[in-house]
Formats: structure tokens, sequence, C-alpha cells
């Protein structure tokens, strides 16, 4: 367990992302695949459908005995709320209303947050579109890891309680790597949520509210579903910077383990996205793909080659502009 990783840097590269060139050959070849484009009129009602379940598990949860609370936390909680964080990443790409109705999308985004119990919609959205614009980029995609995240968590041990504190690093790696002004949505954002957070206590007690809470941290810690944090982008293969997944546990995230397809294609809803594959299929079966998030999981802790560092990273050409 006190194996140290070999890597001390991450994996530089003077190449642009593959993700453009292939979009643009991939539409070339097949045009169809524009008319897949478009919001999914089906995501609002899910995501309400979503929503009023934990808002049920709230009403549940209020008196039972705190041992129920902690299980069903983990058990149930943990997999609804990192669903919904998923829900806000397809959101964020306006697949709710489409690009014409951008507001809607944005307010009906701190509804989906609403069970989270951490107001994180707004700035989630300012932050991924340039990961999306500048996949790898220094100084700006806020998804890489930090330099003290690479140099810390260099055994298995450590690399363990790393992908315990997933959450804690997404939420304070913004302000160390490319801190923002806040805006307007966030302040929206915020006190939408707390005053939802502060209702829920007065109606209910604490017991909600720690469900609601630690559900979103266990789930985004060291839960099956949070492999995917390391599946989309984490190099376990030299020279690849992104894997899909096409496992069972899609079911539950919005296909986001398509990740190739929904980088060669943001605007397209992630339940649409299997059908790119099948589509464009000689452009995805042949790259590294992964079956099981769990074994993602397990082997990204044992393999001493790997690390926070394992991430592809590159110097931004031209100018950058960003949300």
């Amino acid at each position: 367990m006190g194996n140290r990783v070999a890597r001390e840097d991450y994996e530089w590269v003077y190449t642009d992302q593959p993700h453009a060139d292939r979009r643009k050959e991939i539409l070339a070849k097949y045009p169809e695949i524009k008319s897949l484009m478009g919001p999914d009129p089906r995501l609002k009602w899910i995501v309400c459908m979503m929503v009023a379940i934990q808002f049920l598990a709230f009403y549940l949860v209020k008196d039972l005995d705190w041992k129920w609370v902690l299980f069903w936390t983990y058990a149930f909680g943990s997999c609804i709320n990192h669903s919904m964080t998923l829900a806000i990443h397809e959101i964020s790409h306006n697949t709710a209303f489409g690009n014409n109705k951008a507001m809607w999308n944005r307010y009906f985004a701190m509804f989906a947050n609403l069970p989270i119990g951490l107001p994180y919609s707004a700035s989630f959205k300012r932050y991924h579109l340039d990961h999306h614009r500048y996949l790898g980029g220094d100084g700006v995609d806020v998804d890489i890891p930090t330099e003290f995240e690479g140099w810390f968590f260099c055994t298995r041990f450590r690399k363990f309680i790393w992908i315990i504190l997933q959450p804690l690093f997404y939420a304070i790696r913004p302000l160390c790597i490319n801190p923002k002004p806040i805006t307007q949505l966030e302040l929206t954002n915020v006190a939408f949520q707390l005053t939802f957070d502060i209702l829920l206590f007065w109606l209910w007690g604490a017991k909600p509210v720690v469900y609601m809470l630690a559900g979103s941290m266990l789930g985004m810690g060291l839960h099956p579903i949070s492999g995917h944090f390391i599946a989309e982008h984490y190099m376990f293969l030299k020279g690849h910077e992104t894997y899909s997944y096409y496992g069972s546990l899609n079911l539950l995230t919005f296909n986001v383990g398509y990740h190739n397809e929904h980088h060669d294609f943001p605007s397209i809803p992630g339940r649409r996205l299997p059908m790119v594959k099948k589509i464009a299929a000689e452009y995805y079966d042949d790259l590294p793909q992964y079956t099981s998030w769990v074994k993602v999981l397990y082997d990204f802790i044992m393999d001493d080659a790997l690390s926070p560092y394992s991430r592809v990273k590159r110097k931004l050409k031209g100018d950058v502009k960003q949300e």
C-alpha cells in the first residue's frame, strides 16, 4: 500500500484534442447524425420524476432510526443524487429545452440541483463548457487534478483516500486552477438552494438533510458510479485521453459512459449517443473502452503506474475564450 507512483508530471502533448477533427470527419461521412442534435423531450420529465422520488425519500427517512438513514443514504440516495449531477451535466448542454431557451435550461438545472443539497449547477455549466472546448488545456480545464493532487496522492492508500475525497477536490479545484468572478446566476443558485435546505430542515428535521448531503458526498466518492470520473479521461493507455464505457450503469447516468461520442458531439443528448456509435461504428469500435467502472476504480488504485498525474495536458495556443 506504500508503493509510490512512478509518474512525476502530466502527459504533456503538443497536438490539438482529437474530438473536433473526428467530428468533422464523421459528419462528412454520415451527415444524418445532425438529425440527432437538439433537445431530448423526455429529459425534463425524467428529471422531474427523480426530484419527486427524492422528495418522497426525504419524507420517508425523517422517522427512521439513524442506522437506517445511513443505510438508505448509501444504498439509494447516493445513486439518485449522483444521477442528478449527470442530469445537470445533460442540461448544461441545453438538452432539456434547446439552445433557443438557454435560460430555461439554467433555471431547470437549479431545480434539478435541489435534492443534491449543495448549489453547483450554475458554476458547473461555466467550467464544463471550457472542459469541452479546451480539453486538457493548462490553466483552463479544471477537470485535471492540481499539481498538489498529483504530487501527494502517489501511493495506493493515498489514491484510495483521494477517490473518497473526490467531491472536495472537484469543489476546490476551480478556485485553484481557474477562478472566475461570481455571476448573478450563481448567486441565484446559492439563494435558491439554501432556502430549500433550510425549509427541508424546518419541516422534517435533520435526518432528511443528512440523507441529502451525505448521499451527494458518498455518491461522488467511493461508489461504483463514481468510476466514471476516472474512466473518462485518465490515461490508462498512452496516447488515449478519452475513453467510453458501455456497461449497464449508463442506464442510471444518462449514457455519460459514451464519452468519446459525447465529446465528439456534445450537442447530442445522452439518450441518442448509442445511435451515434451505431451509425459511425468504425470510428468507435476499435477505441479503448471499459465494461466496468468498479474495475476502473480498483485498477486505478492498485496500478502503480497510475495517479492523478495520469492526464493528458496541453499548452493552449491563440485566444482563449472562456464561459
